[in-house]
């Protein structure tokens, strides 16, 4: 079997094990000519976190070249917390009670991907939030959203990844009390969230929240609904705005309030 084979039949068995599993109406994707989108950012010296974090990335050499055996080994330690580039919200980070990033139930994290495209409007506003109109536009266009369905809000922003101060919108280190970025409305999440029950709700910028809340009141309903976020999602031109799908599997940290998450999208060919 090449690997191709392999990963196409892979795809295939979480794709069924997911719509059988949550029992939900989903249309199946081709698998022939699927082309694989990565969503994630390398995390390297350079990945963003919120300001007010007090470490960032750390990659530690342990052994590097040749043993005493003859033969090459390599080996680090790495230490992170748990928000910083491409990663996952655990509902427990904002609802008390809530499930911890090894209690999400991986079918949750599996799921057609819903891409709504705001670029133009946050190109206008970088403070913009995504609107129920904007949401019932997309629904016009392209039918109601599954259950289950993860939501990505395209806001243009990743262009913008790593340089700081054009992303968050400040640079200061350890202050979070001017960051400019788009994201979700209040109302919206609450639309996505209670009406349309979503698995999950994903943005290309640092928060499901946009840059200047204070009360993270998008964070709160969605977590506090065990609806979990994605944050620093890369790459969200490059998937339609409907008709693929998305894998989310973040680090099974126990307890954890979140963590690095792989995502990739799964585009189906013409």
């Amino acid at each position: 079997m090449s690997k191709r084979t392999g990963l196409r039949a892979i795809v295939f068995l979480l794709l069924i094990f997911t719509a059988v599993g949550a029992a939900r109406a989903v249309t199946p994707i081709d698998l022939k000519g699927t082309r694989v989108v990565d969503l994630t950012y390398a995390f390297d010296e350079k990945t963003l976190y919120w300001p007010t974090s007090p470490t960032s990335f750390q990659l530690n050499r342990l052994a590097f070249g040749k043993t005493e055996g003859g033969y090459f080994y390599a080996s680090n330690s790495f230490s992170a917390p748990e928000h910083g580039g491409t990663h996952l919200d655990a509902p427990i980070h904002f609802g008390e009670g809530k499930r911890t990033t090894d209690q999400i139930p991986v079918e949750q994290l599996i799921g057609p991907a819903v891409v709504i495209d705001v670029s133009a409007k946050a190109a206008a506003d970088a403070d913009y939030r995504l609107t129920p109109e904007d949401v019932r536009a997309w629904e016009t266009k392209h039918g109601p959203i599954q259950q289950g369905a993860i939501v990505l809000l395209r806001t243009g922003w990743g262009k913008r990844w790593p340089d700081r101060k054009r992303y968050l919108g400040d640079d200061k280190p350890g202050d979070a009390s001017n960051l400019h970025f788009p994201s979700y409305g209040a109302e919206s999440a609450r639309y996505l969230v209670e009406q349309r029950k979503v698995g999950a709700l994903g943005v290309d910028t640092a928060s499901i929240d946009h840059g200047p809340s204070k009360d993270f009141i998008v964070h709160q309903i969605a977590l506090g609904a065990n609806v979990p976020g994605l944050e620093n999602v890369a790459n969200l031109e490059e998937l339609p705005e409907s008709g693929s799908w998305v894998i989310a599997l973040p680090m099974k940290i126990a307890g954890g309030s979140g963590g690095p998450v792989r995502i990739v999208g799964l585009v189906p060919g013409k």
